[in-house]
């Protein structure tokens, strides 16, 4: 496995559950606030249910790979959930969102778990720990969703 196996963060959001869980459950966007991933599509139904599929086209530095995903959670204005695919079909990591209402607004809380790890990549990530880099992920991206959400004209908020 990585050198961890899980991250989390939170953040306070000044919009509805709902708005954020919209923001979030759109993979389509996940490329204006992940620095990581810069494009997703869907394959097949563009949805966000569970058992929907998507791709994911991500770079660090120079290197650039695709991920395919699969939904394991879409209840919105409460959790959104996707696993990511290793080429042999076992899933890598879970990516986990839950939204909970928080005075005006939501609390959004991000997190992963490594799930299983091929050797290659737990050898590619020996000069910089992938949790390290996740973690960047999850504290570049929480920000911008909230930018994102909080930019949206306050009735579209509610």
């Amino acid at each position: 496995m990585p050198t961890a196996t899980t991250g989390e963060a939170r953040i306070e959001i000044d919009a509805a559950p709902l708005t954020v869980y919209a923001l979030v459950s759109d993979i389509t966007r996940m490329g204006e606030w992940s620095p990581e991933c810069y494009r997703c599509e869907w394959h097949g139904a563009p949805t966000a249910t569970a058992g929907a599929k998507f791709r994911g086209h991500n770079h660090l530095g120079k290197v650039r790979w695709t991920t395919d995903a699969i939904v394991t959670a879409a209840d919105p204005g409460q959790e959104f959930a996707f696993t990511t695919l290793h080429k042999d079909g076992r899933t890598e990591t879970l990516w986990h969102y839950k939204f909970h209402p928080f005075g005006s607004g939501t609390e959004l809380i991000e997190s992963y778990q490594f799930l299983w790890c091929p050797i290659a990549n737990r050898i590619a990530e020996l000069p910089i720990p992938r949790d390290k880099q996740l973690r960047h992920g999850i504290q570049t991206s929480l920000p911008r969703i909230k930018a994102a959400a909080e930019q949206l004209p306050s009735s579209s908020r509610r």
